[in-house]
């Protein structure tokens, strides 16, 4: 054993990693793999479930591939259970799935309302609790983790269905974490900024320098480190943790109204008519 899987402490455990055919959760399922863990790799399209897992193999791990829709409720529960069946009881999840609709609030259709709230807030509902239910029938503990967002935390315009689910799943967690502690069950959130992924590359770096200006870490993140804050929280590194909602996000929730370049006099009070 390494010094960092025995740091960890993941080493033999098995994690279910929802939305690990790509991005965040391609990083996260690599990361857990290095550190020793088994994982069921889950996502919508099959063929990239299967290339992570044969790409991220290795001995002394499995790396299983299942393909599922978690905006079908009974196709969710199903194969959390087909898991448990094929690997042996799980140990946690991570779930790395959502999608903003864009839309103003005045144009937004009921419709769109719905969906984001499946793919963004239920199915972890759905998910978390059928992990749990299974740890619980087994008296073990276990770690839960979710993947939320930044505009889950603050306002988000033009894509208020999207925050508003992501801020029900911080409260969510928290919730989660308050029931659950009794059986030994953590439950937290990372909430990622603004993160380079398959779906937003990096086009031109200059451009992303220049509207980064107002960020204090004036870049985008990367899917490694979404992984890292997960592996923190499924790992024995948290033990006293949970309930918790991680912001990863360059400092883009700790930068106020005024920007943080922003050059202020000695002296000068500022107000609302301050230029």
């Amino acid at each position: 054993m390494s010094g960092e899987q025995s740091l960890f402490g993941i080493q033999g455990k098995r994690f279910m990693v929802l939305g690990g055919g790509q991005g965040m959760g391609e990083s996260t399922v690599r990361l857990l793999s290095s550190l020793g863990a088994s994982i069921a790799v889950v996502d919508v399209e099959h063929e990239r479930a299967a290339r992570v897992a044969r790409e991220y193999g290795r001995e002394g791990v499995s790396l299983r591939p299942f393909q599922t829709d978690v905006t079908d409720d009974a196709a969710l529960i199903a194969t959390v259970a087909s898991i448990e069946r094929e690997m042996g009881p799980l140990d946690g999840m991570a779930t790395v799935i959502g999608m903003a609709a864009w839309s103003s609030l005045l144009e937004m259709s009921e419709a769109v309302w719905d969906l984001d709230h499946r793919r963004n807030l239920r199915y972890f509902f759905i998910a978390a609790r059928e992990v749990a239910r299974a740890l619980q029938r087994r008296g073990a503990p276990g770690s839960i983790v979710a993947v939320a967002s930044v505009d889950g935390l603050v306002s988000s315009p033009n894509h208020a269905s999207y925050g508003a689910a992501k801020a029900g799943l911080v409260n969510l967690v928290k919730t989660m974490a308050v029931e659950w502690a009794e059986l030994g069950v953590r439950v937290n959130a990372v909430a990622p900024g603004g993160i380079v992924t398959p779906r937003l590359p990096l086009t031109d770096p200059e451009a992303e320098r220049r509207g980064m200006a107002s960020l204090p870490m004036r870049r985008r993140g990367t899917t490694d480190d979404i992984a890292k804050a997960v592996a923190f929280f499924l790992s024995e590194m948290t033990p006293y943790v949970t309930g918790q909602t991680l912001a990863v996000d360059g400092g883009y929730t700790a930068v106020g109204v005024f920007s943080h370049r922003h050059t202020v006099r000695p002296g000068t009070t500022l107000g609302m008519n301050t230029p």
